[in-house]
């Protein structure tokens, strides 16, 4: 045989065919080996070539690199192999050695060749070395036998496809994935970059070398883009495309379809590989749209934002509408249509798993958001962990003047987190069973390491609310799991706080809380975290254990199927990365008219105008928009309800997260249509950092940035058109662990309501608990006089109401615009009513109790002293309510059911907020310090908290 690599030379022109396939080239929890498999008939099915085994934080492809696989490990590789092979689909192995080779390292060399042997020898033919996202500083001893990096990569690189070439008769493919693999990481420029030319000279020709385009994430890759790296590299280059690509950020799934990249581009490239969704489930669209742009020989010239334009002012197009193209021509929108018809046979297939829905995402994603663009800081193809790059090799990266980027940076942000506070990212190996991945945490992620080695975070990132998830979580947990330190009995109310007694023994030792000390949220996130099994299993087709709640449906809406609309609307909502898909953007749209436009029912309001044309105009898109919110819900169900427990374990927290941002937009614009606002309401609800912000929409939308910078998609932008500006931490949501079907939904009050706010009321005041033992039979109400019945009666207006699935009240939340004014109302307008109902007379009842006798004390001898500093910053008065076991459900329910209260009083020209508690009510200091309130005044037994907004 001979040694001549010429043989697999450009002229074979089978083995140079354009290839199309899928790169597994992301951080977080790898593809199970179960699922590898069902790609490659997908990958066969669709029109695709080959498969890259690539996973970032899979154990022995990167962070231990040097080890072989075990006979069990190595089975299951070939297994994967063959069924490549039977599907017609390339099995490329990859191998990412950059993270610590020493290229000059005869030892490291053979370690090289002596793994690629292993799979060479289990059946693998096709291999890749990726060099991305590595310190380019080369080491002391590299130094001395190489003249650059990129001579020390090429040295390697060439050595191990000479040996390859020799241990195989058959033809193969290699690749090669430089360091500086898009033109934004080329120093200074492509074509001046010496990296990338040493590269091109002497890399061997039938070596073929990825590249991203433009940006880690292109939104556009130009034929004169890749004629520029063609001739600089001197080869048709394969594009490495994460445009699909979501390990950044755990609020976006990319459901859209390929586009941005012209069909003329397909005869210049060597192949496309798309990098996916951590989400296996979440692909097809991805993979469908691709291979359809991969037949074509043209498409339809429009620009997105245009074509996406056009599309918001009409229905959906349809084929029917655009009969002037050809088969060979390719429409984004066309191609997703048809994407969405043969993926919906998947809703349909029944599949089992069991266990916590947990994020693929890494568990460094709490790795933050970086605003601007740092030259230091190297992003990885996948976009999770930023490493360090050689300083002295780092051109200054170009940032436009965008003075909202760091004004997002803030918007987006949440609580600061130190540097310690970031999680170790997990290493996992999915070769060791078909349906479960295995987390490795005797091995430390080198990658992060490099990180904190090399980069000061503390001065330079702010954690994005996409990203906090984790943490939030284990303060929810403490929420829930404790029972809180009651001190002192009172057996009094405060104003607005609640009765409070101290627990008994079994009360405290059933709370969770060791040697009676309340857990801190880093002591839960530990004890979180110590109970996590390290084998995330995904797939048993034996386990008939169902996880759903099945709470509030009728059995006809329990058996609507899935249908394509659904899907069509599940992908605007989660569309791309530089866009939003056409009904999500209606949401965005429609909600800002509203909101904007309220003031006509204001003017409706003062002037008895019900006939107004603008009134009916804003009353006719409300109910159009509150469908659409309706479908949000409807769709989330469906989700939950999906016989293919897969999908709905990948999609299900997307579509809770989008109904739990909806339905906030949803109760507000219910409490806007009652009118109950000045009309100079605009004043205090435009927001300065909004989709609709001056040129904010065109930045994100331009491809300039990439899209880490604008983290949490879809959701956000709706989340920061609620007037609401310095309340981020109340969108910061524990996610759930299981689908389903009980969603709360918050709504205005209304009198009817009344009884129902009043048991509410009784169930809650005793420091969270109820209060029937507090009271004597015939003084039952009592508590609800005192706390709820003042805003009710006084300000129903700014009362709320949160029901559960089966339309049942389970909360309330109440507020006065100003608290001075309210008190004064109070005092002449409803303690009379409450004097005259509770009088003196009953403190000589033989069964009064410490509480009634406060109460009634309280109604003949009220007086309410105002606090000058506290009515300055925080105005309003409010008192929440919700009963625990709901709490327990869903805890974002507190967080949502005050972000409408909250925006109720901004609308209304508030800013700020306060409620008195006693001292001794510990749960409600909790209650309230979850929702981001803060001490602001003591005094006596009674505490203030507020907070703004």
């Amino acid at each position: 045989m001979s040694n001549s690599p010429q043989k697999f030379g450009q002229d074979d022109e089978e083995s140079r065919k354009f290839l199309l396939g899928v790169v597994e080239g992301f951080y977080g929890r790898p593809f199970t080996s179960e699922q590898r498999k069902n790609l490659f008939k997908k990958l066969k099915k669709f029109g695709h070539q080959l498969y890259i085994y690539a996973p970032k934080d899979d154990l022995k492809h990167r962070a231990a690199w040097r080890e072989l696989y075990t006979v069990e490990e190595g089975e299951h590789l070939q297994g994967l192999i063959n069924a490549a092979k039977s599907s017609g689909i390339l099995f490329f192995y990859a191998l990412s050695p950059g993270l610590d080779i020493t290229y000059s390292s005869l030892k490291d060399t053979a370690c090289l060749k002596r793994k690629l042997d292993q799979v060479n020898q289990l059946g693998c033919q096709n291999f890749a070395l990726l060099f991305d996202d590595i310190d380019s500083e080369m080491s002391k001893a590299d130094k001395e036998i190489f003249q650059s990096f990129a001579h020390a990569q090429v040295s390697v690189s060439n050595e191990i496809y000479n040996h390859l070439s020799r241990i195989q008769s058959n033809c193969f493919n290699f690749l090669f994935c430089p360091t500086q693999y898009c033109s934004s990481r080329a120093v200074p420029n492509v074509v001046e970059s010496e990296y990338l030319n040493t590269i091109g000279q002497k890399l061997l020709p039938n070596i073929d070398i990825l590249w991203t385009g433009n940006k880690v994430i292109s939104k556009i890759i130009s034929v004169e883009d890749v004629l520029e790296i063609n001739e600089v590299l001197r080869r048709k280059v394969m594009i490495w495309d994460n445009l699909h690509a979501n390990d950044f950020d755990q609020k976006r799934i990319f459901l859209g379809p390929y586009c941005g990249r012209d069909c003329e581009l397909i005869p210049l490239l060597r192949g496309v590989v798309t990098n996916p969704n951590c989400e296996f489930h979440g692909n097809t669209i991805a993979i469908h749209t691709l291979a359809q742009w991969s037949r074509c020989e043209s498409q339809v010239n429009v620009e997105s934002i245009s074509d996406i334009k056009l599309e918001t002012e009409n229905d959906d197009c349809d084929e029917t509408k655009l009969n002037y193209l050809t088969e060979r021509t390719y429409h984004p929108r066309v191609a997703l249509q048809n994407a969405i018809r043969d993926w919906l046979d998947d809703f349909f297939e029944e599949k089992k798993v069991y266990g916590r829905m947990i994020k693929p995402h890494p568990g460094s994603a709490l790795t933050p958001i970086v605003i601007p663009p740092i030259p230091k800081i190297n992003t990885c193809m996948s976009l999770t962990l930023p490493t360090a790059t050689s300083p002295s090799s780092s051109a200054p990266i170009s940032v436009p003047e965008v003075p909202q980027l760091q004004a997002l940076a803030e918007i987006c942000s949440a609580v600061p987190v130190s540097n310690e506070a970031l999680v170790k990212a997990s290493v996992m190996n999915s070769l060791v069973s078909n349906t479960k991945v295995v987390t490795t945490n005797a091995i430390n992620a080198p990658l992060l390491a490099t990180i904190e080695s090399n980069v000061d975070l503390s001065d330079k990132i702010m954690p994005s609310t996409a990203d906090i998830m984790e943490i939030e979580k284990a303060s929810l947990e403490t929420e829930e799991g404790e029972a809180m330190d009651c001190g002192t009995p009172k057996h009094t109310l405060s104003d607005n706080s609640s009765m409070n007694s101290e627990p008994t023994k079994e009360e405290h030792d059933s709370s969770g809380n060791v040697n009676g000390k309340n857990l801190t949220p880093d002591d839960n996130d530990k004890t979180e975290k110590s109970q996590l099994s390290d084998d995330v299993v995904m797939v048993d087709s034996n386990n008939d254990h169902e996880i759903m709640q099945d709470e509030s449906l009728s059995e006809e809406e329990k058996n609507e199927p899935i249908t394509y609309d659904d899907v069509l609307l599940l992908c605007d909502l989660f569309y791309l990365p530089f866009e939003h898909g056409k009904q999500g953007l209606n949401l965005l749209n429609e909600f800002h008219w509203l909101k904007m436009n309220a003031f006509v029912l204001s003017e409706r309001k003062k002037k008895s105008n019900d006939d107004s044309t603008n009134t009916q105009e804003w009353l006719d898109r409300s109910k159009n928009f509150l469908k659409l919110c309706d479908s949000v819900y409807k769709l989330m169900r469906k989700i939950a309800l999906c016989v293919n427990r897969e999908i709905a374990y990948d999609l299900y927290t997307y579509t809770w997260e989008m109904s739990a941002v909806v339905s906030i937009c949803d109760s507000y614009i219910r409490w806007l249509e009652l009118g109950n606002f000045p009309q100079n309401a605009n004043s205090f609800i435009q927001g300065n950092y909004t989709w609709f912000s001056k040129g904010w929409k065109e930045t994100f939308m331009s491809g300039e940035q990439e899209p880490w910078i604008f983290r949490g998609g879809l959701i956000v932008d709706i989340q920061r058109l609620i007037p609401i500006d310095s309340a981020n931490d109340l969108f910061i949501y524990r996610l759930p662990e299981t689908t389903t079907l009980n969603f709360f939904h918050v709504r205005p009050y209304n009198y009817l309501d009344e009884s129902e706010v009043y048991k509410i009321c009784h169930r809650t005041c005793f420091d969270g608990n109820d209060c029937t033992n507090l009271f004597p039979q015939s003084l039952q109400d009592i508590a609800a006089d005192r706390l709820v019945a003042p805003f009710v009666t006084l300000n129903p207006e700014f009362c709320l109401v949160v029901e559960n699935g089966k339309k049942v009240l389970i909360g309330y939340a109440c507020a006065a615009l100003n608290a001075k004014d309210f008190y004064r109302s109070q005092e002449t307008l409803w303690l009379p009513i409450a004097r005259e109902k509770y009088p003196l007379s009953l403190l000589e009842m033989p069964e009064i109790t410490p509480a009634a006798k406060d109460a009634i004390n309280w109604f003949h001898n009220f007086k309410y002293d105002c606090i000058q500093n506290v009515l300055q910053q925080y105005p309003s008065i409010v008192h929440c309510a919700i009963l625990k076991d709901q709490m327990q459900a869903d805890t974002s329910i507190a967080k949502r059911l005050t972000c409408v209260l909250l925006a109720a009083l901004r609308t209304s020209g508030s800013s700020g907020c306060h409620v008195t508690l006693n001292k001794s009510d510990s749960y409600m200091q909790e209650f309230y310090g979850k929702l981001g309130f803060t001490e602001i005044y003591e005094e006596g037994t009674k505490i203030i908290l507020g907070r703004n907004f």
